[in-house]
């Protein structure tokens, strides 16, 4: 087995930050790096391509592929993830290659064998099959839906190959400290430091069923959906009675109404030992939001004027970051500091 990824993209094998990389962060502090999540909507194919070839020549120093939330969308096959997975890799990009947070049929299994199976790309596991199927096998990423809320269970998870660990989205930034203290961090297998990584941008994920939200919305059959939540392209957004954004349907996967934005973060991020920021997809000015993240983070442009920017591009519902301080996920402005 082998897993390639390009190490001038601005992280070393273990996810943490080149050395060379910091000297252009703007600051005396290490570079933070920049990772595009999965995308979570259900795109048309040329649109989703255009978007991989915006990213080619971003900032972005990672990129997570792969269909996470619903196995009958395919307009893109596992070949044509694989082949965008090489065609990023050579533009300098580390490429990851996600795994469903919800197996449901003996499809979804084979694919997540031949994800296991595979030797050149980093693998981030959305569930316990995908886990089974790495441990020992491939060094893997530590999804943001596997349940991860000790320093505990991020060992165990470590002596079995995970290298990297997106952070489950409820968790505040001090809770994520106490899982992986930068003082002391928990180890992979050979040694390395486990890398932690935050989600800082788009709607958070939040929940996944067997059912599927948006067709029943539309009074359609899970096996008959029509795909119809390709009409929403940051999905379905619902309101409660008083008229105020509440969740959003995507399909199986139900996500908050407003827009996680942690870009006034930076100073308490570093110090709870976050090396790496996931930027979760969405349709419009994406490749904005993701420059002001770079400016902010790594050389010292203004959170505050960023983050008026990020709120007008962002989909309706607002921004929010309750969770980052152990408040309801929905509350926002609560930053404390200035980048």
């Amino acid at each position: 087995m082998r897993y390639t990824s390009n190490h001038n993209a601005g992280c070393g094998p273990d996810g943490s930050p080149n050395a060379a990389t910091a000297e252009h962060a703007g600051t005396d502090a290490a570079r933070i790096a920049l990772a595009v999540g999965p995308l979570l909507y259900h795109w048309p194919r040329q649109t989703l391509m255009d978007f991989y070839a915006g990213l080619a020549e971003s900032a972005a120093d990672t990129i997570v592929l792969g269909e996470v939330v619903c196995s009958r969308r395919r307009e893109m096959k596992p070949d044509d993830w694989f082949g965008l997975a090489r065609d990023l890799a050579a533009e300098g990009k580390e490429v990851v290659l996600a795994t469903q947070a919800l197996i449901e049929s003996e499809a979804d299994l084979r694919l997540v064998r031949r994800l296991a199976e595979q030797g050149d790309f980093l693998v981030e596991a959305g569930d316990a099959s995908a886990l089974h199927r790495l441990a020992g096998k491939l060094p893997f990423v530590l999804g943001p839906h596997i349940n991860i809320y000790s320093r505990e269970a991020l060992v165990e998870h470590a002596a079995i190959g995970a290298q990297r660990w997106a952070a489950p989205v409820e968790l505040s930034i001090d809770a994520v400290a106490l899982v992986n203290p930068p003082a002391d961090p928990v180890r992979a297998a050979d040694g390395a430091p486990i890398a932690t990584e935050v989600f800082a941008f788009g709607r958070l994920p939040l929940a996944f069923s067997a059912r599927c939200f948006t067709a029943r919305h539309h009074r359609l059959n899970k096996d008959e959906c029509e795909f119809r939540c390709m009409a929403d392209a940051d999905g379905m957004l619902l309101s409660s009675s008083e008229g105020q954004p509440f969740l959003v349907l995507n399909g199986t996967q139900t996500q908050s109404a407003a827009t996680q934005c942690l870009i006034g973060e930076a100073r308490s991020l570093r110090a709870a030992g976050v090396t790496r920021l996931r930027l979760s997809p969405s349709s419009n000015g994406f490749a904005t939001v993701l420059a002001h993240f770079e400016q902010v983070m790594n050389h010292g442009a203004d959170a505050a004027d960023a983050r008026r920017e990020i709120e007008s591009l962002a989909p309706d519902g607002g921004l929010c970051n309750g969770f980052a301080h152990r408040r309801p996920g929905m509350e926002q402005g609560l930053e404390a500091e200035a980048a």
